[in-house]
Protein backbone atom coordinates (compact mmCIF):
# COMPACT_ATOMS: atom_id res chain seq x y z
CA UNK A 1 0.00 0.00 0.00
CA UNK A 2 1.26 3.47 -0.92
CA UNK A 3 0.21 6.58 1.04
CA UNK A 4 0.24 10.06 -0.53
CA UNK A 5 0.13 12.76 2.16
CA UNK A 6 -0.71 16.41 1.56
CA UNK A 7 1.97 17.84 3.81
CA UNK A 8 1.51 21.50 4.77
CA UNK A 9 -0.08 20.98 8.17
CA UNK A 10 0.74 24.47 9.45
CA UNK A 11 -1.72 25.92 6.89
CA UNK A 12 -4.20 23.01 6.96
CA UNK A 13 -2.61 21.60 3.79
CA UNK A 14 -3.74 24.58 1.73
CA UNK A 15 -2.53 24.27 -1.85
CA UNK A 16 0.26 26.57 -3.02
CA UNK A 17 2.00 26.55 -6.38
CA UNK A 18 4.51 23.86 -5.42
CA UNK A 19 1.89 21.45 -4.07
CA UNK A 20 -0.36 22.11 -7.06
CA UNK A 21 2.44 21.31 -9.49
CA UNK A 22 3.48 18.17 -7.58
CA UNK A 23 0.05 16.57 -7.30
CA UNK A 24 -0.14 15.17 -10.83
CA UNK A 25 3.41 13.84 -10.52
CA UNK A 26 2.49 12.11 -7.25
CA UNK A 27 -0.42 10.24 -8.85
CA UNK A 28 1.66 9.39 -11.91
CA UNK A 29 4.32 7.94 -9.60
CA UNK A 30 1.65 5.91 -7.79
CA UNK A 31 0.54 4.44 -11.11
CA UNK A 32 4.01 3.09 -11.87
CA UNK A 33 5.05 2.10 -8.34
CA UNK A 34 5.63 -1.64 -8.48
CA UNK A 35 5.57 -2.05 -4.69
CA UNK A 36 1.92 -1.08 -4.21
CA UNK A 37 -1.50 -2.22 -5.38
CA UNK A 38 -3.59 0.23 -3.32
CA UNK A 39 -3.12 3.99 -2.81
CA UNK A 40 -4.33 6.04 0.16
CA UNK A 41 -4.62 9.83 -0.07
CA UNK A 42 -4.65 11.78 3.20
CA UNK A 43 -3.56 15.02 4.84
CA UNK A 44 -0.99 15.74 7.51
CA UNK A 45 -2.19 17.13 10.81
CA UNK A 46 -5.79 18.07 11.54
CA UNK A 47 -7.06 18.80 8.01
CA UNK A 48 -7.27 16.97 4.73
CA UNK A 49 -6.95 20.08 2.53
CA UNK A 50 -8.24 23.61 3.15
CA UNK A 51 -8.25 24.54 -0.54
CA UNK A 52 -6.19 27.34 -2.03
CA UNK A 53 -3.49 29.03 0.03
CA UNK A 54 -4.50 32.68 0.63
CA UNK A 55 -1.09 34.12 -0.26
CA UNK A 56 -1.09 32.03 -3.40
CA UNK A 57 -4.59 33.24 -4.34
CA UNK A 58 -3.54 36.84 -3.76
CA UNK A 59 -0.50 36.45 -6.00
CA UNK A 60 -2.64 35.06 -8.81
CA UNK A 61 -5.33 37.71 -8.33
CA UNK A 62 -2.70 40.42 -8.72
CA UNK A 63 -1.20 38.71 -11.78
CA UNK A 64 -4.02 36.59 -13.26
CA UNK A 65 -1.88 35.42 -16.15
CA UNK A 66 -0.14 33.20 -13.59
CA UNK A 67 -3.43 31.32 -13.11
CA UNK A 68 -3.26 29.99 -16.67
CA UNK A 69 -0.37 27.69 -15.71
CA UNK A 70 -2.42 26.23 -12.87
CA UNK A 71 -5.40 25.80 -15.12
CA UNK A 72 -3.35 23.49 -17.32
CA UNK A 73 -2.02 21.59 -14.31
CA UNK A 74 -5.56 21.19 -12.90
CA UNK A 75 -6.50 19.09 -15.92
CA UNK A 76 -3.39 16.96 -15.46
CA UNK A 77 -4.29 16.34 -11.80
CA UNK A 78 -7.83 15.23 -12.62
CA UNK A 79 -6.79 12.85 -15.37
CA UNK A 80 -3.81 11.50 -13.42
CA UNK A 81 -6.28 10.48 -10.71
CA UNK A 82 -8.80 9.04 -13.15
CA UNK A 83 -6.10 7.17 -15.10
CA UNK A 84 -4.72 5.54 -11.94
CA UNK A 85 -5.85 1.92 -12.20
CA UNK A 86 -5.06 1.08 -8.57
CA UNK A 87 -7.83 1.53 -5.98
CA UNK A 88 -7.51 5.05 -4.53
CA UNK A 89 -8.88 5.49 -1.01
CA UNK A 90 -9.32 8.88 0.63
CA UNK A 91 -8.55 8.98 4.35
CA UNK A 92 -10.35 12.27 4.97
CA UNK A 93 -8.84 13.18 8.31
CA UNK A 94 -10.32 16.70 8.41
CA UNK A 95 -11.91 19.42 6.31
CA UNK A 96 -11.76 19.04 2.51
CA UNK A 97 -12.46 22.38 0.86
CA UNK A 98 -12.30 23.61 -2.75
CA UNK A 99 -9.62 21.67 -4.62
CA UNK A 100 -9.34 19.57 -1.47
CA UNK A 101 -12.93 18.44 -1.97
CA UNK A 102 -12.24 17.62 -5.60
CA UNK A 103 -9.19 15.56 -4.64
CA UNK A 104 -11.21 13.64 -2.07
CA UNK A 105 -14.19 13.01 -4.34
CA UNK A 106 -12.06 11.82 -7.26
CA UNK A 107 -10.88 8.98 -5.04
CA UNK A 108 -12.72 5.68 -5.42
CA UNK A 109 -13.81 5.45 -1.79
CA UNK A 110 -13.91 8.28 0.75
CA UNK A 111 -13.79 7.53 4.47
CA UNK A 112 -14.02 10.60 6.71
CA UNK A 113 -14.22 11.27 10.41
CA UNK A 114 -17.32 12.91 11.79
CA UNK A 115 -15.64 16.19 12.69
CA UNK A 116 -14.77 16.93 9.07
CA UNK A 117 -16.60 19.08 6.55
CA UNK A 118 -16.47 18.99 2.76
CA UNK A 119 -17.41 21.74 0.34
CA UNK A 120 -16.47 23.58 -2.84
CA UNK A 121 -16.70 27.34 -2.24
CA UNK A 122 -15.26 28.49 -5.57
CA UNK A 123 -18.25 30.78 -6.13
CA UNK A 124 -17.67 32.33 -2.69
CA UNK A 125 -14.33 33.65 -3.91
CA UNK A 126 -15.69 34.74 -7.29
CA UNK A 127 -14.43 31.75 -9.25
CA UNK A 128 -16.09 29.13 -11.43
CA UNK A 129 -15.78 25.61 -10.00
CA UNK A 130 -13.82 24.59 -13.05
CA UNK A 131 -10.96 22.51 -11.65
CA UNK A 132 -12.94 19.28 -11.39
CA UNK A 133 -15.83 20.04 -9.03
CA UNK A 134 -18.36 20.48 -11.84
CA UNK A 135 -17.34 17.06 -13.17
CA UNK A 136 -17.36 14.94 -10.03
CA UNK A 137 -20.05 16.29 -7.68
CA UNK A 138 -22.95 15.49 -10.00
CA UNK A 139 -21.58 12.01 -10.62
CA UNK A 140 -21.71 11.30 -6.90
CA UNK A 141 -24.98 12.92 -5.80
CA UNK A 142 -26.88 13.85 -8.96
CA UNK A 143 -27.23 17.14 -10.81
CA UNK A 144 -29.85 18.74 -8.58
CA UNK A 145 -27.96 18.31 -5.33
CA UNK A 146 -24.63 19.13 -6.96
CA UNK A 147 -26.01 22.43 -8.22
CA UNK A 148 -27.30 23.28 -4.74
CA UNK A 149 -23.86 22.89 -3.18
CA UNK A 150 -21.70 24.22 -6.02
CA UNK A 151 -23.87 27.30 -6.65
CA UNK A 152 -23.83 28.25 -2.96
CA UNK A 153 -20.46 26.92 -1.86
CA UNK A 154 -22.15 25.55 1.26
CA UNK A 155 -20.06 22.95 3.13
CA UNK A 156 -21.53 19.68 4.38
CA UNK A 157 -20.67 17.78 7.50
CA UNK A 158 -19.12 14.38 6.87
CA UNK A 159 -22.20 12.79 8.43
CA UNK A 160 -24.55 14.52 5.99
CA UNK A 161 -22.19 13.89 3.08
CA UNK A 162 -22.29 10.15 3.86
CA UNK A 163 -26.07 10.19 4.20
CA UNK A 164 -26.55 11.60 0.69
CA UNK A 165 -23.81 9.49 -0.89
CA UNK A 166 -21.26 12.22 -1.53
CA UNK A 167 -18.73 10.22 0.50
CA UNK A 168 -18.80 6.55 1.42
CA UNK A 169 -18.36 6.36 5.18
CA UNK A 170 -18.32 8.65 8.22
CA UNK A 171 -16.68 7.31 11.38
CA UNK A 172 -15.36 8.70 14.64
CA UNK A 173 -11.76 10.01 14.64
CA UNK A 174 -10.64 7.02 16.70
CA UNK A 175 -12.16 4.65 14.12
CA UNK A 176 -10.71 6.31 11.01
CA UNK A 177 -7.42 4.43 10.71
CA UNK A 178 -9.02 1.07 11.44
CA UNK A 179 -11.77 1.72 8.89
CA UNK A 180 -9.29 2.65 6.16
CA UNK A 181 -7.02 -0.30 6.97
CA UNK A 182 -9.93 -2.75 7.03
CA UNK A 183 -11.19 -1.60 3.63
CA UNK A 184 -7.71 -1.75 2.09
CA UNK A 185 -7.11 -5.21 3.53
CA UNK A 186 -10.41 -6.38 2.11
CA UNK A 187 -9.24 -5.43 -1.39
CA UNK A 188 -5.68 -6.63 -0.82
CA UNK A 189 -6.94 -10.18 -0.37
CA UNK A 190 -9.07 -10.01 -3.51
CA UNK A 191 -8.24 -10.50 -7.18
CA UNK A 192 -6.28 -7.34 -7.82
CA UNK A 193 -6.41 -7.70 -11.58
CA UNK A 194 -10.21 -7.92 -11.49
CA UNK A 195 -10.44 -5.05 -9.02
CA UNK A 196 -8.18 -2.80 -11.09
CA UNK A 197 -9.93 -3.46 -14.36
CA UNK A 198 -13.35 -2.99 -12.79
CA UNK A 199 -12.17 0.43 -11.66
CA UNK A 200 -10.83 1.17 -15.15
CA UNK A 201 -14.19 0.22 -16.63
CA UNK A 202 -16.17 2.40 -14.22
CA UNK A 203 -13.81 5.34 -14.71
CA UNK A 204 -14.48 5.37 -18.45
CA UNK A 205 -17.70 7.30 -17.79
CA UNK A 206 -15.98 9.67 -15.36
CA UNK A 207 -13.28 10.35 -17.94
CA UNK A 208 -15.92 10.99 -20.59
CA UNK A 209 -17.57 13.58 -18.34
CA UNK A 210 -14.25 15.14 -17.37
CA UNK A 211 -13.22 15.36 -21.03
CA UNK A 212 -16.52 17.06 -21.83
CA UNK A 213 -16.39 19.71 -19.09
CA UNK A 214 -12.77 20.31 -18.03
CA UNK A 215 -11.62 22.52 -20.93
CA UNK A 216 -14.70 24.73 -20.68
CA UNK A 217 -14.51 24.75 -16.89
CA UNK A 218 -10.87 25.82 -16.89
CA UNK A 219 -11.61 28.52 -19.47
CA UNK A 220 -14.50 29.91 -17.42
CA UNK A 221 -12.44 29.77 -14.24
CA UNK A 222 -9.60 31.61 -15.99
CA UNK A 223 -12.02 34.38 -16.95
CA UNK A 224 -13.28 34.73 -13.39
CA UNK A 225 -9.71 34.71 -12.08
CA UNK A 226 -9.41 38.07 -13.84
CA UNK A 227 -12.65 39.48 -12.41
CA UNK A 228 -13.28 42.29 -9.94
CA UNK A 229 -15.32 39.85 -7.85
CA UNK A 230 -12.36 37.53 -7.40
CA UNK A 231 -10.02 40.38 -6.49
CA UNK A 232 -12.56 41.61 -3.95
CA UNK A 233 -12.98 38.11 -2.47
CA UNK A 234 -9.24 37.67 -2.00
CA UNK A 235 -8.95 41.13 -0.43
CA UNK A 236 -11.84 40.31 1.90
CA UNK A 237 -10.13 37.09 3.01
CA UNK A 238 -6.96 39.00 3.78
CA UNK A 239 -8.96 41.58 5.75
CA UNK A 240 -11.11 38.89 7.40
CA UNK A 241 -14.45 40.33 6.29
CA UNK A 242 -17.31 39.45 3.98
CA UNK A 243 -16.74 40.26 0.30
CA UNK A 244 -18.94 42.81 -1.44
CA UNK A 245 -19.45 41.50 -4.94
CA UNK A 246 -20.17 43.60 -8.00
CA UNK A 247 -23.89 43.65 -8.93
CA UNK A 248 -23.11 44.56 -12.56
CA UNK A 249 -22.02 41.30 -14.19
CA UNK A 250 -20.63 43.19 -17.20
CA UNK A 251 -17.81 44.59 -15.04
CA UNK A 252 -15.47 41.65 -15.14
Amino acid sequence: MLTITLNRPDVLNAVNLQMHDELADAFNFAATDTDSDIVVLTGAGRAFCAGGDIEHLARNAARPELFDHEARIAKRIVFAMLDLDKPLVCRMNGHAIGLGATLALLCDVVIAHDGAKIGDPHVCVGLVAGDGGAAIWAQRIGLGRAKEYLLTGEPLTAKHAAEIGLINHCVTPSQLDDAVTAFCNRMKHGSMQAIRWTKVLMNLELKRVATAVMDAGIAYESVTARSADHREAVKAMQEKRRPVFCTDNTKL
